[in-house]
């Protein structure tokens, strides 16, 4: 099995960003290859999301996330699943927001159904290198 990139989808699912593969050398948003974390939804993409690990992660790198306006969000955490101090995840509740997190792998595929859903979805992507 080939762990190097992952494959998502082939065709473009409508008029709004969708995740076609992830894997080490990064995360390709429909047609453009990101290098760096990013936040992402349907409609936008924040890139170079200044967070490189979930132990990074604090206060202040959740206002892009915040700014999208979701009902749920997608923490992608790396290779790994890890989960953010119970303060952060506190400030999703607190706004009306769902919160998951999962390998970013994991995530990325989420995002695309939520998405294809029509859901109010936002993907926070850890992107290791």
């Amino acid at each position: 099995v080939n762990h190097l990139i992952m494959d998502l989808t082939l065709h473009r699912p409508g008029e709004h960003f969708f995740i076609r593969s992830a894997g080490k050398e990064g995360i390709v948003v429909t047609d453009e290859l990101y290098c760096n974390s990013l936040v992402l939804s349907a409609e936008s993409v924040v890139p170079e999301w200044p967070v490189a690990s979930v132990s990074e992660l604090g206060p202040e790198h959740l206002q892009p996330i915040f700014d999208l306006d979701p009902e749920v969000v997608i923490l992608g955490t790396g290779d790994t699943q890890a989960f953010p101090p119970p303060q952060l995840v506190m400030k999703f509740y607190e706004k009306g927001i769902g919160f998951e997190a999962m390998t970013t792998e994991a995530a990325c595929r989420t995002f695309n159904v939520l998405v294809s859903e029509e859901r109010k979805v936002v993907a926070a992507l850890i992107h290791e290198r």
